[in-house]
């Protein structure tokens, strides 16, 4: 039962509506209006629309003011996405942001009210700072060492890892960064706190920090942010970090009104201290919530859904503990052609076999438009770029910068 906002009258109508365009699951989903609950959500079964579905639902029936729902994700694209797909359904006054962009904006609007100060400003350059930490340490190298210590220093923080800590905690955890002992990088990482204290700068990874020292230190920020959003949702929620849970937690307080969608198969930002295990024990952090599992897959082919599932089938099983699994798909789709298997011994192999398998394919009458490569992380494109090019075969890539035009190395290749 919904217990509609004093003065609000549901649109009984309008709100059936949105559950037709739902698949049962996803229904499910929709009207489960208090939490906790948690959503598993394989690849391909529409989540994003579940959970957008969800919100306006509760909107719509009059449980959520829209103005008190805060739905977060990662990306300022999935953001933008969720925000376009919630003003299409109706609901325009729900936040959807990313957790950095919801933490900045309560930052800077908490942090004068609590030091009579403005937040400082943001560095623009997070490479030169680090360079001149190390540079002052003796310890400058290359681009390519510099871009792995401000990845370490970043995979510390969202880790909530002190730089005295790390030592330890690397050596425990098997962490290499350029050839560096883990005392040197600790080193790195006290000098880059001191580089931004003197310039007065503080960086994206202390967006979140400000955030959670306010709410943490402060119970009546913690309580005028709770009091505005009372409703929490996560998209993406297998990729949360310890600090971005920290920061859930000290949103959501005692309340428990908190909604989480993930996949714990899809986690792909472990190395920036992202821990599935969030998603996959919250029933049992949260006695008593709701467990949805999305299982009809709308993306693909059953004989692609058919491997996928098998491929999950070898993973590890979990503990008895309570800890949710991946789901198993259902596919949706018509049946389609068999998907072809290859095996490489490493990564170049791998590249020089889908280029010479498109060239190919060209040969055999397949215009180069029709083909594509994909790929899961921009790390991957150079191999890629590289096999293609060898093999005169054409290309242009989507969603990242072509290797070849980046500055660092065209400087290197004497561009």
């Amino acid at each position: 039962m919904v217990d509609l906002e004093p003065g609000r009258a549901p649109d009984g109508a309008g709100a059936e509506r949105l559950l037709a365009a739902l698949d049962p699951e996803q229904r499910t989903v929709a009207t489960s209006l208090t939490g906790p609950v948690v959503v598993l959500a394989g690849a391909g079964t529409g989540k994003t629309r579940a959970i957008t579905h969800r919100i306006a639902y509760g909107t719509a029936v009059g449980a959520y003011p829209p103005n008190s729902v805060l739905a977060v994700t990662f990306t300022t694209r999935a953001a933008g996405e969720m925000r376009g797909r919630l003003r299409a359904l109706g609901a325009t006054a729900v936040q959807a942001r990313t957790f950095h962009s919801a933490a900045l904006r309560q930052a800077q609007y908490f942090w004068p009210k609590v030091t009579g100060t403005a937040l400082p400003p943001i560095a623009e350059n997070r490479m030169g700072l680090v360079a001149e930490a190390a540079g002052r340490l003796q310890l400058g190298g290359d681009t390519a060492r510099l871009r792995d210590l401000l990845g370490e220093l970043s995979w510390a923080k969202v880790s909530n890892v002190s730089p005295e800590e790390y030592p330890t905690v690397a050596a425990a955890r098997g962490r290499e960064v350029a050839g560096l002992e883990p005392a040197a990088v600790a080193r790195v990482l006290t000098g880059y706190e001191e580089v931004k204290r003197e310039r007065e700068r503080i960086d994206f990874d202390d967006i979140l920090l400000c955030t959670v020292s306010l709410l943490a230190d402060h119970p009546e920020v913690a309580d005028e942010v709770r009091r505005t959003y009372r409703h929490v949702v996560v998209d993406e929620y297998q990729d949360v970090s310890p600090l971005q849970e920290s920061l859930l937690r000290l949103w959501v307080g005692e309340r428990g009104d908190l909604c989480v969608v993930g996949d714990p198969a899809q986690t792909i930002h472990s190395f920036a201290g992202a821990r599935a295990d969030y998603l996959t024990g919250f029933a049992r952090r949260h006695p008593g919530a709701t467990v949805v599992r999305l299982v009809r897959d709308y993306r693909s082919t059953p004989q692609v859904v058919e491997i996928a599932n098998k491929v999950m089938a070898a993973r590890p099983a979990g503990d008895a503990s309570g800890r949710l699994e991946a789901v198993t798909l259902q596919a949706q789709r018509p049946p389609g052609p068999a998907p072809e298997l290859a095996v490489a011994d490493d990564e170049a192999a791998e590249a020089e076999q889908v280029a010479e398998w498109l060239r190919a394919q060209h040969e055999a009458g397949v215009d180069w438009r029709e083909m594509a490569v994909l790929f899961r992380i921009n790390a991957q494109s150079p191999a890629y770029e590289a096999a293609l090019a060898d093999r005169d075969v054409p290309y242009l890539v989507r969603g990242a910068e072509r290797f070849y035009e980046r500055a660092e190395v065209r400087q290197a290749l004497g561009a």
